[in-house]
């Protein structure tokens, strides 16, 4: 098993290995122009999973264009110890939504609503969401974290999802934390 750095930003889906992030920004400008008067989101988010020597993170970016289809792949980060504390887990996995989040900058962002602005008319629609592996219910036990990780989500100007709307932290990437 390889070890990730923190820092390392490769990305993977089932197609391709080794991507950068750059080259996952191309894949979404690419996948954007194919229709670009569709309803587009935007979504990261990160699970983990705790195994007996260490803590796997997996971090899901995907672009949807609602009801006609997806684009996605993860970044893997291998922590070398169990991480058992319940509330450093989900704010380190929180941490790493972030950072991805930040390399989507205003130039970035800017360059992904000019896909869809000349159709906003007909209907097209950008939305960047930040999807965090908690929930508010009575039973949940992260629903004391909610308020906390949702002001951080917003901080960053991104609209933020908990379960059971927060998909790509809690079905998509948790598929890979095994």
């Amino acid at each position: 098993m390889k070890n990730y750095q923190v820092f390392d930003y490769s990305f993977q889906n089932l197609r391709e290995k080794s991507m950068s992030f750059e080259q996952v920004f191309e894949h979404i400008v690419k996948f954007m122009n194919l229709a670009p008067s569709g309803n587009y989101r935007l979504m990261v988010g990160t699970d983990s999973q705790v195994h007996k020597s260490h803590t796997i993170f997996i971090t899901g970016i995907v672009i949807q264009n609602q009801g006609k289809g997806v684009w996605a792949c993860i970044r893997k980060i291998v922590i070398p110890r169990k991480m058992t504390q319940l509330h450093e887990r989900i704010s380190f996995e929180l941490s790493l939504t972030e950072d991805i989040v930040s390399l989507f900058n205003e130039d970035r962002k800017n360059r992904l609503i000019n896909i869809v602005l000349p159709f906003v008319y007909q209907g097209a629609t950008f939305i960047m969401e930040g999807h965090i592996d908690i929930g508010a219910g009575k039973r949940n036990k992260t629903r004391e974290f909610v308020k906390e990780m949702v002001a951080r989500m917003e901080s960053m100007g991104v609209e933020p999802k908990i379960k059971p709307n927060a998909f790509v932290a809690s079905s998509y990437a948790n598929r890979y934390t095994k």
